[in-house]
C-alpha cells in the first residue's frame, strides 16, 4: 500500500478520538448523533472505525463534542510522559560546570519550560536577563547551590524552592558536587 497524502486522518485515530471524546462530554451514541445531525449507525460506524467521515461530519462532531477540530483527527498526546534520568535534550554551559536537560517545552499558548540542572562547584552559571517578564523556580534536589540574583544569590539545599525575576542578571552556582535542581522558566 503506498502512502497518500490526501488520504486524511488514519481512521483509528478518528474512531479513538470519538470515542475518547464521547466519553470526555460524558454523552450517549444518540445523544452525539443528533447534536451533530447525523445517523446514529454512522456514529458507530465512525467510532468503530469503519466509516469513512467527510469534513464536514467531523466539524459537526467536533462542534457536537465541544473540541477543537484538531482533537479528532491527532492522535491523543499520552497522559503520562517518562524521561528517564540521563536521556533528553541536553544543554551545556561553556564557562560553567552546568549541564540543563529539557525536560517540558512550552506547549502552545503557554509559556514555560522545565528543566533539569546538574552543576558541580567551580565557576558559577551567570545568565544574562531573558525576556521581560520571565521568572525563573528552582527547587534543589541535592546538593547546595547560590541561585538567584546575581548580586544577591541565596543558598539553597534539597527541599528548598526559590524563586526569582528572570528578566534581570541571574545566577545558579554549585557549592557542593553533584547538585542537581529542577528548574521551570516562565514568560508571565
Amino acid at each position: 500500500m503506498t502512502d497518500n497524502p490526501r488520504r486524511g486522518a488514519p481512521l483509528d485515530v478518528i474512531a479513538a478520538s470519538l470515542r475518547r471524546e464521547r466519553a470526555r462530554a460524558r454523552l450517549s451514541l444518540s445523544e452525539v448523533a443528533k447534536q451533530a445531525g447525523i445517523a446514529k449507525s454512522t456514529l458507530s460506524q465512525l467510532e468503530s472505525g469503519s466509516g469513512n467521515p467527510s469534513v464536514e461530519t467531523l466539524w459537526a462532531l467536533s462542534v457536537a463534542l465541544d473540541v477543537p477540530f484538531s482533537r479528532l483527527v491527532e492522535p491523543a498526546i499520552p497522559k503520562v510522559q517518562v524521561i528517564r534520568a540521563g536521556e533528553g535534550p541536553t544543554i551545556y554551559s561553556e564557562h560553567a560546570e552546568y549541564v540543563a536537560t529539557l525536560l517540558a517545552a512550552c506547549p502552545p499558548n503557554a509559556r514555560r519550560d522545565i528543566y533539569l540542572i546538574s552543576a558541580e562547584p567551580g565557576r558559577p552559571r551567570a545568565s544574562d536577563p531573558h525576556l521581560p517578564g520571565t521568572v525563573e523556580h528552582v527547587v534543589i534536589c541535592t546538593g547546595r547551590a547560590l541561585v538567584g540574583l546575581s548580586d544577591d544569590p541565596v543558598e539553597v539545599v534539597p527541599g528548598d524552592y526559590v524563586k526569582y525575576p528572570g528578566d534581570v542578571a541571574h545566577v545558579f552556582e554549585a557549592v557542593e558536587a553533584g547538585t542537581r535542581a529542577v528548574l521551570l522558566s516562565e514568560n508571565v
